[in-house]
């Protein structure tokens, strides 16, 4: 089992950027595969980017291709989220998830969840 704790987020003008980080408890971190997500006020959950146990494969939603950057460091148990120029409708709470099997777009395919990290992006 891994716990998931997210931080990193908060308020930031449009065009700004944010790192987020997801420490993992445990000693399997790099076992797992794991993603970011979102969700939006009256909005259900979606898939933003994901990476491999590795880190040496990596895939993100088009939406978010070319500004956001997902990273790994497993010496720290650390799950990454680079988030440049972004954008009133990136606001939403961002939640990183770990899947012990194959990874993908869909949040029924991931094991763990943290409580996530609110992202507010003023115009």
């Amino acid at each position: 089992q891994v716990q998931l704790v997210e931080s990193g987020g908060g308020l930031v003008q449009a065009g700004g950027s944010l790192r987020l980080s997801c420490a993992a408890s445990g000693r399997t971190f790099s076992s797992y595969a794991m993603g970011w997500f979102r969700q939006a006020p009256g909005k259900e959950r979606e898939f933003v980017a994901r990476i491999s146990w590795s880190g040496g494969s990596t895939y993100y939603t088009d939406f978010v291709k070319g500004r956001f950057t997902i990273s790994r460091d497993n010496t720290k148990n650390t799950l990454y989220l680079q988030m440049n120029s972004l954008k009133p409708e990136d606001t939403a709470v961002y939640y990183c998830a770990a899947a012990r099997g194959v990874s993908g777009s869909y949040s029924s395919m991931y094991n763990y969840w943290g409580q996530g990290t609110q992202v507010t992006v003023s115009s």
